[in-house]
């Protein structure tokens, strides 16, 4: 796969391709609360319980929709719609228009400096099971970019 991101627009790749744009930050997982006054999306430390915390990756991939309803489909044709993807998220900067990071496997070849970089949420979240549902407001972070 040469730099196809770099010649093809999203709804031009092919589902390997677009699969690929993943970076494995997760960030994507993590359980996001919306300010009901001001339709403001506020991520949390709390991820999808399907998440391993460790890989960053999705135990139940190929059925996480019909597991967890609201998982989100991400398709080229919506790429756009979703502005409460991280700005860091590779499908949301390609979407604007924008150049992958360094970090991104894709550029920089190796799956974990998406890690070294501090974008994944390695080390920084817990399963949504773990938390009482009372904690969950206390749970709310900064580090997130939107």
């Amino acid at each position: 796969m040469a730099e196809f991101w770099r010649e093809k627009l999203l709804h031009e790749m092919s589902s390997a391709e677009w699969e690929s744009l993943c970076d494995g930050c997760a960030r994507c997982c993590m359980i996001k609360l919306q300010d009901e006054d001001t339709d403001q999306v506020h991520y949390t430390a709390m991820v999808c319980d399907l998440l391993d915390v460790e890989g960053c990756r999705c135990t139940r991939y190929p059925q996480r929709h019909k597991l967890v309803p609201d998982c989100v489909v991400l398709t080229p044709e919506r790429a756009a719609e979703f502005q409460w993807l991280p700005t860091t998220c590779a499908y949301r900067t390609l979407a604007e228009g924008r150049s992958l990071q360094w970090w991104h496997p894709l550029v920089s070849g190796d799956a974990a400096t998406v890690h070294e970089a501090g974008i994944s949420v390695r080390d920084r979240v817990l399963p949504a099971a773990a938390v009482h549902s009372d904690d969950h407001q206390a749970m709310i972070v900064t580090w997130v970019e939107q």
